[in-house]
Order: C-alpha cells, then sequence, then structure tokens
C-alpha cells in the first residue's frame, strides 16, 4: 500500500510543481481553458440537456421500462 500512495504523491507534486512554474501566459491559458471546461460541462448540460427520463416518469422502473421499450420498438429493430 506504501508504494502506491507514494507514486500518488509523486504524481500530484509532478504536476503542482510544473503549475508554480508556469509563465504568466501559461497559466492564464490554463484559467481560460479551465473555464471553457466549466462552461462545457456544468452549464450547457445544465440548460441545454436536462434529464427527459426524471421529468417524464417519477421513479427507476417507469423510466427503464420506457428505455426497453425504445430499445425493443426501435424502427432500427425491424426488418
Amino acid at each position: 500500500m506504501k508504494f502506491g500512495h507514494q507514486m500518488i504523491a509523486r504524481f500530484l507534486n509532478l504536476y503542482i510543481d510544473g503549475f508554480r512554474n508556469l509563465s504568466s501566459w501559461g497559466r492564464k491559458l490554463w484559467i481560460i481553458i479551465l473555464i471553457k471546461l466549466f462552461i462545457m460541462f456544468v452549464i450547457l448540460k445544465v440548460f441545454f440537456f436536462p434529464d427527459i427520463l426524471k421529468v417524464k416518469f417519477d421513479n427507476d422502473i417507469k423510466r427503464a421500462e420506457h428505455v426497453r421499450d425504445q430499445l425493443i420498438n426501435s424502427p432500427d429493430n425491424h426488418d
């Protein structure tokens, strides 16, 4: 177990030291990248990709039945 913890600590230290030694434009670039990732994965998901199954169905059993019916009865499955 100790070997695993040492490897994780070394891995984290590598990245922490790398970020500490970044130039000013490198830090700005990483801030822009993190802001873009936040927008893509948090804001867009909340506003443009709502959980339709949670809205339309009350419980997990009804959701599962709907998904199963859609998979079985989809037009692509009819030959």
